[in-house]
């Protein structure tokens, strides 16, 4: 296969992941208001749990919808882009690589300082309810978006090294 035509199979391997990374993002925030709306109504004793849930949910809400809607239109560009000018897609879509790469860094550490709140949490406000609940939602909403954000980092090195190859380096 032909240098080009890899870099086109892995425009489409790359974005279709993350599009499919974001529906799953829709579907968990969905979810986590819907529990937090349970655990409210329903005068759980854990309705404590609702407040990070929710919170975190209207961020995924938020990435998720916005990855989603603006994929194709994004993959259309870039395929126009590399079949047009090959080296400028290349510098190009590596340097805005390189600043999502680095935005997982610091998602990661927002992540893992938030999954350790919970946890500490846990420890700290065994005789507070509502503390303990919102401690074990923190402890459920960070290790998920820790996970989902350290595939989404594996593809992006991926998709990185396609576009490096391309430029033969």
């Amino acid at each position: 296969m032909k240098p080009l035509n890899e870099m086109h199979v892995a425009i489409i391997t790359y974005f279709s992941a993350e599009k499919r990374e974001s529906l799953l993002f829709l579907l968990v925030g969905v979810a986590a208001i819907a529990a937090s709306v349970v655990l409210w109504r329903t005068g759980s004793p854990y309705r404590g749990m609702g407040y990070p849930l929710a919170a975190i949910a209207l961020i995924q809400l938020v990435v998720g919808g916005t990855v989603y809607f603006r994929t194709d239109s994004q993959v259309r560009d870039l395929h126009q882009r590399l079949a047009t000018d090959p080296p400028a897609y290349a510098v190009a879509e590596l340097s805005r690589m390189t600043t999502v790469r680095r935005s997982f860094t610091i998602y990661k550490g927002i992540e893992i300082a938030l999954l350790a709140a919970g946890i500490a949490g846990t420890f700290l406000f065994r005789d507070r309810q509502t503390l303990y609940a919102a401690s074990i939602g923190l402890i459920v909403q960070s290790s998920l978006m820790l996970v989902l954000d350290l595939f989404a980092e594996r593809r992006a090195d991926v998709y990185m090294e396609r576009i490096r190859t391309l430029l033969g380096g």
